[in-house]
């Protein structure tokens, strides 16, 4: 078992209770780190990991603030937290406001809220991008957005939070099998062409986007910052 006390390294999750954030609590929690995931739902693979999860919006800048004033250091704070909208409720003001509120909005609040425990730590900072930060979505106008603007927002915080010895980075997923690609992979005619266009020829599992967060908070990523990793299989360039 892996060190749960509080002088083990804190590694703060958004959307932790699910999908690439679950799997990235998972991942921190087998390398040592004190782990708390932040969100409004679970999956099952929670149970028994020692994973302290707490059931919050992650857009509630009050509760979270209240998180924050508790946790004097943090190492690594990772904005896994999205949510995506279909049925082209994207195309609607109130669900595209609702997307970028989420992927968006909420990513740089914790950013801001976390910002002096990650100083007093030198720690760093994961943001979770997409594939579609790179691309049009017909379908996921918001998403596309919200994800392209994390990608700008993690360059200008790198530059922003250097001096305190923070390093901010992102990863960009691709077609992994989480439940929010539960959609297109059901789709047998969608699911055939995204599958084609993937020059490594298979869907990602969470565990793949997990290991490259992993490594951006580590130490072996030390001079890395300001950068978006694809972890797609090659699809964003196919």
């Amino acid at each position: 078992m892996t060190d749960t006390s509080s002088t083990a390294p804190l590694a703060i999750v958004t959307g932790g209770g699910t999908g690439l954030g679950l799997a990235s609590c998972i991942e921190l929690r087998a390398r040592g780190f004190r782990v708390l995931a932040l969100g409004l739902d679970t999956e099952p693979a929670i149970e028994h990991t020692d994973i302290d999860f707490r059931r919050m919006d992650i857009t509630d800048e009050a509760g979270l603030q209240a998180i924050a004033a508790a946790e004097p250091r943090v190492d690594v704070l990772i904005n896994a937290a999205g949510i995506i909208l279909h049925d082209n409720a994207e195309h609607t003001v109130a669900g595209f406001k609702r997307v970028v509120d989420v992927n968006l909005l909420g990513t740089q609040l914790a950013c801001v809220l976390f910002r002096h425990a990650l100083g007093a730590a030198r720690g760093n900072i994961v943001n979770f991008a997409s594939m579609w930060s790179f691309f049009g979505s017909p379908r996921n106008p918001a998403y596309a957005a919200s994800k392209g603007a994390v990608v700008s927002l993690t360059k200008s915080l790198a530059a922003g939070y250097a001096a305190e010895g923070i390093r901010v980075n992102a990863v960009a997923p691709g077609w992994i099998d989480t439940r929010m690609s539960a959609t297109a992979f059901a789709d047998p005619e969608r699911s055939a062409a995204l599958l084609k266009r993937l020059p490594i020829g298979a869907w990602g599992v969470p565990q793949d986007v997990a290991k490259a967060v992993a490594f951006l908070c580590s130490a072996d990523a030390r001079y890395i910052t300001g950068v978006t990793l694809p972890v797609d299989g090659g699809y964003s360039i196919a």
